[in-house]
């Protein structure tokens, strides 16, 4: 469980996520984060751990060209996302899993200084609020956001009322290329 923001913004995008790991039971070290930097890009990753691994420290994402950059959401959308599911086939990881398993994943993935959340299907989406999030504090977070918190406040607000979020938080930006 976990609880990650994003905020989109004229100049890029600001992460924000908890650091306590859930699986049978409690986990925090630094060395296990949420958010990571993989070249150009930015991953975030809430729910199931294999998936966040791969995604986190085996992807190696594709490098965007100048007409790339011209439109990210295409580029997103007709490589990265392929390249993505390459790495999880490439890891013998399944992520057909029955519709009724709980376990699935949800990234948040910056590039070029804009963010997408991507679903466990591999569905693409943007928010025109700004605000993004994924894990179990996650809506939390954004109702804070949207009355005014910051960033912090926002992980803070969650933390005391999502059992499975918690301290310290991890920060990083990215601003548009």
């Amino acid at each position: 469980m976990t609880t990650i923001i994003a905020i989109q913004n004229e100049d890029g995008v600001v992460f924000g996520a908890d650091s306590l790991v859930t699986a049978n039971r409690k986990f925090n070290h630094p060395r296990m984060v949420k958010i990571s930097q993989r070249g150009e890009f930015i991953i975030a990753g809430a729910g199931e751990s294999a998936a966040c691994d791969l995604a986190q420290h085996c992807f190696v994402p594709p490098k965007p060209t100048a007409t790339d950059k011209k439109d990210i959401y295409h580029f997103i959308i007709s490589k990265v996302i392929p390249s993505l599911k390459q790495c999880f086939k490439d890891n013998d990881y399944k992520w057909d899993k029955d519709p009724d398993d709980d376990y699935n994943f949800a990234f948040l993935i910056a590039v070029c200084g804009e963010v997408f959340d991507i679903a466990d299907d591999f569905a693409v989406s943007l928010d025109s609020s700004g605000f993004y999030g994924v894990g179990s504090g996650s809506s939390l977070a954004i109702g804070a956001l949207e009355a005014g918190a910051d960033i912090h406040q926002a992980l803070e607000i969650a933390s005391k009322h999502d059992p499975y979020t918690g301290g310290p938080y991890m920060f990083m930006e990215q601003l548009k290329a």
